[in-house]
């Protein structure tokens, strides 16, 4: 039994995203629950993460405007060649750090504090941004004009992203034993987490085999997202280094919230462009894979730790 659990575990992210590709007619049945778990996890994270190490620095200012700002910046150069390519790069560069670039940026030996710090501020940012750009962008929006727009984006966008600190500032302020347990339900956002993954796949599958504008569309879409993947995470390098936060640099602005990002792109968007984030999955867990050997590499050349 331990064996099959271990093996789900180390498995984890193929076994989600292929019972996702195998159960694509059920999207429409389970995408309403998207929200909730993106809300339920990210309020466990917040959980876990002690109030008083919170620092905002000024490499998260950066970050943030290359968050924020490069969207736009990519949207414009690629809406002249193709405006659903664009839509899927912008979703990649808007939508916020992933939880669990604390984990990645820890085992390379990284400031899990500033990213953490970040992690909070990328959530904020992107709350902000998305009610306000989309809207701007997408011709569906037209007739219900921006101000409409942009209040019926914030009123959903908002609660889901920052309510969950909120929450669990209250939580430890007033109710600390719930806060407790909730810090302590390691196994239950790691299963959670499965299961969005698994849904916002069977989405993508979904739109990629109803969506006319398919086939090649989705191809441009996957590729614009691996050179968005490997820019952010070369600037967000090259910006930490600067600051001597390499490491935390290139996971805030490299390593994303995809599931979030395929939710946004799928419901705010066009929904093909849900591809881009779907195929972000795949890139940016191919660069941490490699990230990881390299530095056990070093670490086994340096003596500090075993070879196995």
């Amino acid at each position: 039994m331990m064996k099959i659990i271990a093996f789900i575990r180390n498995w984890a992210l193929p076994l989600a995203m292929a019972a996702g590709v195998a159960a694509f007619p059920l999207a429409a049945y389970l995408s309403p629950l998207t929200p909730c778990l993106i809300f339920v996890m990210l309020l466990l994270i917040f959980c876990r993460i002690p109030l008083s190490e919170i620092r905002f620095r000024i490499v998260h200012i950066w970050l943030l405007l290359i968050q924020v700002g490069g969207g736009m910046g990519v949207y414009f150069a690629l809406a002249p060649c193709n405006t659903l390519v664009a839509e899927g790069a912008i979703a990649c560069v808007m939508a916020p750090t992933a939880t669990a670039a604390v984990v990645i940026t820890d085992r390379l030996g990284g400031n899990t504090v500033s990213l953490t710090s970040y992690t909070i501020l990328s959530n904020l940012g992107t709350a902000i941004a998305v009610p306000l750009f989309f809207p701007a962008i997408h011709p569906m929006y037209e007739n219900l004009g921006f101000w409409s727009a942009f209040l019926l984006i914030f009123g959903r966008v908002l609660p889901l992203l920052v309510a969950p600190f909120a929450v669990a500032v209250f939580l430890h302020r007033f109710l600390p034993r719930i806060h407790k347990k909730c810090a302590n339900m390691h196994g239950a956002s790691f299963y959670l987490w499965a299961i969005a993954l698994m849904i916002v796949m069977a989405q993508t599958t979904h739109t990629l085999i109803n969506e006319p504008t398919g086939g090649i569309t989705g191809i441009w879409i996957a590729l614009a997202a691996l050179v968005v993947c490997c820019l952010q995470f070369f600037l967000g390098k090259r910006i930490g280094a600067i600051y001597g936060e390499r490491v935390a640099g290139g996971q805030a602005l490299g390593q994303k919230n995809t599931i979030l990002a395929i939710w946004l792109a799928h419901t705010y968007l066009t929904p093909i462009t849900a591809v881009g984030a779907g195929s972000y999955v795949v890139w940016q867990n191919m660069i941490n894979s490699w990230q990881l050997w390299r530095e056990r590499k070093r670490q086994e050349v340096a003596g500090t730790m075993p070879p196995k």
